[in-house]
């Protein structure tokens, strides 16, 4: 990254840090950066500058900094020596607790994203989480499960997180207790598909009469 890009990264985390510090009562569009503006964090011709697009630039912008800091956690801790239940379910949970503290701020953003208009940008975020995830977690495959498992993931995640907003247990256990679930869900779906196959290959394999 050269310094021209170095400079510009830095805009707009110190912008989306002073909306995000708003974003809970004001929201992402021009109430919120009005209200950082007034608190004296940026002015307006910063946060233009950084966001020409408004509130779904920098949800964007949020979104793909959560995934990089998701990466860089996951790669401290090492999770390859995890067995692939664990990797995931800490990849979630990780990616959760990073972002508690904005939780309000994470519920207007999915409001914004669930209007038809932002619907290819929603899918598109969607699918970069999860794609952070199992690279992060060390998937490599090239072949039709790439798809399969981003899809599967895609739908745990996303239930995690409508749990995960309007969860008030003490430190987020029934959040996680759900994702257990949820992941037990795909755990069995996985086993049952798998001996499904073997069946058929057996069967297929038979001699004939």
């Amino acid at each position: 990254m050269d310094e021209k890009q170095a400079a510009g990264e830095g805009l707009r985390d110190r912008v989306l840090d002073a909306v995000l510090f708003n974003a809970a009562f004001d929201g992402w569009g021009p109430s919120g950066v009005r209200a950082a503006v007034r608190d004296g964090a940026i002015t307006a011709e910063e946060a233009a500058l950084a966001f020409p697009g408004g509130a779904p630039d920098m949800i964007e912008y949020h979104s793909l900094r959560a995934d990089r800091r998701l990466v860089e956690e996951l790669e401290r801790r090492g999770v390859a020596s995890l067995k692939i239940r664990e990797r995931i379910t800490l990849a979630i949970r990780v990616r959760l607790e990073q972002n508690a503290a904005h939780r309000e701020a994470i519920r207007r953003a999915l409001a914004i994203l669930a209007m038809p208009l932002h619907a290819p940008l929603a899918a598109r975020l969607l699918y970069r989480t999860v794609d952070a995830m199992w690279y992060a977690t060390g998937d490599r495959s090239a072949d039709f499960s790439f798809y399969t498992k981003r899809a599967t993931l895609s739908a745990v995640y996303s239930a995690t997180v409508l749990y995960w907003l309007n969860d008030r247990s003490e430190g987020s256990s029934a959040t996680w207790a759900f994702l257990d679930r949820r992941i037990e869900d795909v755990m069995r779906f996985e086993k049952l598909k798998t001996q499904l196959r073997e069946f058929g290959e057996r069967w297929r394999a038979r001699p004939a009469r």
